[in-house]
């Protein structure tokens, strides 16, 4: 295995589509990662390994995404306690992922899971990137220069709102 900064794990391949957002917010900021698919229910012995390699070869941040019962962050928590896990709850059909969430939100004292909103997967990667931002100052930068793009969207907006008038911007937004 590579020496990577972030692994990115998730339950199953139908949390992909979620889960790349993460990995699309990562290769912008230039942060190594690594991506798995992986069931602490169906191949516990393969995440047990796996989890055994993230902290031989020094992973800073494990981003975890689960729907469902949602164990996958927090069994990657107690298995690693020194590493922060950011979980990230995945809707699902049948409870729109609040089942999810409360099981990822609801860790026992001792082995804390970051959380982030239901298919929250790019604020979960801002979360990693704020961490790993701590000790590399090229991150700090780059998060900084991130956060000073949003600020600039919303003045722009703003600033657009003002000229138009409301009617006019939402007319001109929904075309």
């Amino acid at each position: 295995m590579k020496n990577i900064d972030v692994s990115i794990i998730m339950g199953s391949d139908s949390d992909l589509p979620i889960m790349k957002d993460c990995a699309k917010f990562l290769e912008q900021m230039g942060i190594s990662y690594e991506m798995k698919i992986l069931s602490v229910h169906r191949t516990p012995e393969k995440a047990t390994k796996y989890a055994e390699e993230l902290k031989e070869n020094g992973v800073k941040v494990i981003i975890a995404g689960a729907g469902g019962a949602a164990h996958l962050p927090g069994v990657f928590a107690a298995m690693l306690p020194t590493i922060p896990v950011i979980g990230i709850p995945i809707h699902t059909k049948t409870l729109g992922g609040v089942d999810s969430l409360y099981s990822i939100v609801q860790m026992p004292s001792g082995i804390p899971v970051a959380t982030v909103a239901i298919n929250g997967a790019k604020n979960a990667a801002i979360l990693a990137t704020s961490i790993l931002a701590v000790g590399n100052e090229d991150i700090k930068n780059k998060l900084a220069d991130f956060k000073n793009s949003l600020k600039d969207a919303v003045s722009a907006k703003d600033e657009k709102l003002q000229q138009l008038g409301y009617e006019a911007y939402l007319n001109n937004n929904t075309k």
